[in-house]
């Protein structure tokens, strides 16, 4: 089948949702049967709106380029698209002879991509979801494009501030990191440890409910082991009753709401409880957007993901999304499979609670294996020589 193909972004930019970009350019240009590569601008709403790219006009250094960029070149987008904006689309790509379509985002859009894919059904129409997440949780692949580089990001961070926090005794901070109702993000911190005693000292996960009492004592417990403190805490934390413990913000275009300000209730409870120093911190939108910390191996799986996609759309394929499935033995290795989109769309894959430590409050070093090839370098602090 011969036609012109169509790229959509959709949902938060990650460092290397660019580099998935480049790798579909780059097989699409390298195959007989993809005439013409689009790209929808400010993803569901541009195409829509026939606010189109010319992929394939692009000068392969600047493609080469922007895979190397963070952040989305297309734009992205949180429309909530209806029954009737499929149907329009589907006029649009039958009008402009499109026939591969390709769709980047978390469980969210590979809703929607299969949405698309149920629409066009019968009409000659090829749907293949690119998979991209920071926050891990999409089910069906063994990780996600976007999740290496964050949570690299966010164990430096914890890293660093744990150094800072060493310096000056009888501190607290509550390092509040990404991921909504998963708790991937937040576990990385534990590879900013190089030694037992390191911060951060508490890891909490949204996948164990954690009580204001609990925490309390925890924190109570550390600061007299250690004469100070860092906790990190996924912003989707909630108490024993299932209440978000920080504030609730907007919804997003899929009417979910993200809780805000975590760090900060934590911090004040603190304050108020024990009577500590205690400060928050949130790096927030700086973890998937900082051009320093792109994982290698994150960058190199997202481009293969995009090749993968127009090669399984090439080959016939439809309603399917890109996984990246973990080789066995002891070296690292991926290749790229094959998932049902309906498997995924809107499906969170949650961390594993055998992966968190019985008090709730630490991380198991099977996570350390898991994750440790998706990471960049971690480089730890020097320390002097002497008592301790």
């Amino acid at each position: 089948m011969n036609g012109g193909a169509l790229l959509l972004h959709g949902g938060g930019p990650t460092q290397v949702m660019n580099a998935s970009l480049a790798g579909v350019v780059e097989e699409c240009r390298q195959s007989p049967v993809v005439k013409a590569l689009y790209g929808a601008r400010h993803g569901i709403e541009g195409a829509l709106a026939e606010d189109f790219y010319d992929l394939a006009g692009q000068p392969a250094g600047r493609i080469d380029a922007v895979a190397r960029t963070p952040g989305s070149a297309l734009g992205s987008s949180r429309w909530p698209a209806s029954a009737a904006d499929y149907e329009r689309l589907l006029e649009i790509l039958d009008r402009r002879g499109i026939r591969f379509l390709f769709f980047t985002g978390g469980n969210g859009s590979m809703y929607m991509a299969h949405q698309i894919a149920l629409a066009g059904a019968g009409r000659g129409l090829r749907v293949i979801g690119i998979p991209k997440t920071i926050d891990n949780d999409i089910g069906g692949t063994d990780h996600t494009p976007g999740y290496g580089s964050t949570a690299w990001f966010f164990a430096c961070a914890a890293r660093d501030i744990g150094e800072d926090i060493r310096a000056l005794r009888g501190r607290v901070t509550m390092l509040e990191v990404m991921g909504r109702n998963a708790g991937w993000l937040t576990a990385a911190t534990v590879f900013a440890r190089s030694r037992p005693d390191d911060p951060p000292h508490l890891i909490y996960l949204p996948e164990r409910p954690l009580s204001r009492a609990r925490f309390l004592s925890d924190v109570e417990a550390m600061f007299r082991k250690h004469g100070v403190v860092v906790a990190a805490v996924c912003e989707g934390q909630t108490d024993e009753s299932g209440r978000p413990m920080g504030d609730l913000g907007t919804p997003d275009g899929f009417d979910r709401r993200l809780s805000g300000n975590l760090a900060h209730t934590l911090a004040r409870l603190v304050i108020d409880e024990l009577g500590l120093n205690a400060r928050s911190e949130k790096p927030g939108l700086l973890g998937r957007s900082s051009m320093a910390f792109i994982s290698e191996t994150d960058r190199r799986e997202a481009y293969l993901c995009g090749r993968a996609a127009v090669r399984a759309a090439v080959e016939g394929h439809t309603g399917m999304m890109i996984s990246l499935e973990r080789a066995a033995g002891p070296e690292y290795g991926v290749t790229a499979g094959l998932v049902p989109l309906e498997q995924v769309g809107f499906v969170e894959r949650l961390f594993p609670l055998e992966w968190i430590t019985p008090d709730g409050a630490g991380i198991e070093p099977a996570f350390l294996d898991y994750a440790g090839p998706l990471l960049g370098p971690m480089q730890y602090h020097a320390r002097l020589a002497g008592p301790g």
